[in-house]
């Protein structure tokens, strides 16, 4: 990457070195650099085809500034894919408005999400789905059956480009609303699983909700982690078995915490979580 050439595009494009992240498609692949694109909300991206980067953001509100031999445009990236590009140099991908994602601890409290009484994945399972879902930068995410996105929203605060599926539209505004307080960007798709379409292949999908189904439906995706996460302890078995079948290899907990407050120590329902990692 010339950096002194990244300098001049940055200035060039009204944006300092501080305001952006920088990745070399050419380096960590254009898959890579399109997750960070999703997530973050300025990514100057070097040795990538904007029409191709451009393709890869459908569903999400970017704007793409480029630089080629014409000069800077700034372009929708609808607009950007049926372009022709000569000798694209640099690409300042930004969102809309902007946010500001902020990293202090995760597993956060239960109460730091907008939610209805009992519908939130509890600290304890978020903690705990986290660690197996492994989210970072340049990974995507699915949470799915997402209810007020708490795992997609923590996901997407480690950095992670998240896409949040939820079939109750007043649990998607919900998920938008905890992502803004969180100050990240999760892609809300307002529909069951299976009447949802050209979704991007996550890297990693967590199932909050919906049944054995919806299991075998992620477990087609080809994820490299899956994380299923449910009270009822008749699901277990057959979500185990659907990602023993689709080639997973599978563990499980079930967890059972009893919370200090004040000076009592009160039970919460117990969770049993099951983690399939994919055979090489």
């Amino acid at each position: 990457m010339d950096v002194v050439a990244l300098h001049g595009f940055l200035t060039a494009a009204g944006r300092s070195w501080d305001s952006v992240t920088v990745v070399d498609a050419a380096a960590h692949g254009l898959r890579h650099a399109l997750n960070v694109c999703r997530a973050r909300p300025a990514v100057a991206v070097s040795g990538a085809d904007p029409a191709e980067l451009a393709a890869g953001l459908a569903g999400w509100r970017r704007t793409l500034t480029v630089a080629d031999e014409s000069g800077l445009s700034t372009v929708d990236p609808a607009d950007a894919v049926v372009r022709r590009w000569v000798s694209p140099g640099f690409v300042l991908c930004a969102a809309d408005g902007g946010w500001t994602p902020t990293v202090d601890g995760w597993a956060l409290p239960d109460d730091g999400f907008a939610r209805r009484d009992g519908m939130v994945a509890t600290a304890e399972v978020r903690a705990l789905a986290l660690a197996r879902l492994a989210p970072r930068p340049g990974v995507l995410v699915w949470d799915v059956g997402a209810g007020p996105g708490a795992i997609g929203v923590e996901c997407a605060r480690l950095g992670a480009a998240v896409v949040a599926v939820e079939q109750d539209p007043v649990q998607c505004v919900r998920i938008i609303a905890n992502a803004s307080a969180h100050g990240v960007d999760v892609r809300v798709v307002e529909s069951p699983l299976s009447e949802a379409s050209d979704l991007p292949r996550p890297d990693a999908v967590f199932v909050g909700g919906g049944g054995v189904d919806v299991v075998r439906q992620c477990a087609r995706v080809g994820a490299g982690r899956i994380v299923v996460a449910t009270p009822a302890l008749d699901r277990v078995v057959p979500a185990r078995d659907a990602l023993l079948e689709a080639g997973y290899e599978v563990e499980g907990s079930q967890l059972s915490a009893a919370r200090l407050t004040g000076g009592t120590l009160s039970a919460v329902n117990p969770v049993t979580v099951l983690w399939g990692t994919r055979k090489s």
